[in-house]
């Protein structure tokens, strides 16, 4: 019985052994080259590193149908209740910007929260981390249905609230 189940536990010790390196795989992404997906829109999230800004802790793109591209933003507010305050912005103004030319071409803000593959909820992580199963924008679509980049001449498909982890950029 020792010899004909010997082959069996051979199979499963390299099958848990493979699941165990793509799971440390997955895992090893960190936030800042992680690319995120939405089934229903087919928008795509890509993360890039933030750089050396001492208010900005996470940089991404958010990239809609009719390769309409949103610059997204992430800013920790201070205080006991920090969160990671996201902004998506379409077509803003390059070089010295105001307040009030930024609110303009803001599609999108809001607390950006991530969850795990339990269902645990948790807020979007700074660079370094590794990268959540999901990401929750809440309200989005809503948002981006009143924008200017919603229309003839902007993307027509719009993404519900989550995206999940699709893969690490190289």
């Amino acid at each position: 019985m020792t010899n004909a189940a010997s082959p069996m536990i051979g199979l499963m010790a390299g099958s848990l052994a493979l699941t165990a390196a793509n799971s440390s795989a997955q895992a090893a992404c960190p936030i800042q080259l992680a690319v995120y997906g939405e089934a229903q829109s087919g928008a795509e999230i890509d993360f890039t590193p933030a750089g050396s800004s001492a208010t900005i802790t996470n940089n991404f793109r958010m990239i809609l149908d009719n390769n309409v591209v949103l610059d997204g933003i992430v800013m920790w507010t201070e205080g006991s209740a920090a969160r990671p305050h996201g902004s998506l912005m379409y077509k803003c103004p390059t070089g010295d910007v105001t307040g009030e030319e930024l609110a303009a071409c803001t599609v999108w803000e809001g607390v950006i929260y991530s969850a795990d593959e339990k269902g645990g909820v948790a807020l979007l992580p700074a660079e370094g981390a590794d990268a959540p199963k999901s990401l929750i924008f809440p309200d989005l679509g809503p948002s981006l249905e009143m924008s200017a980049a919603y229309g003839p001449a902007g993307f027509s498909k719009v993404p519900w609230d989550i995206f999940v982890l699709k893969g690490c950029q190289e």
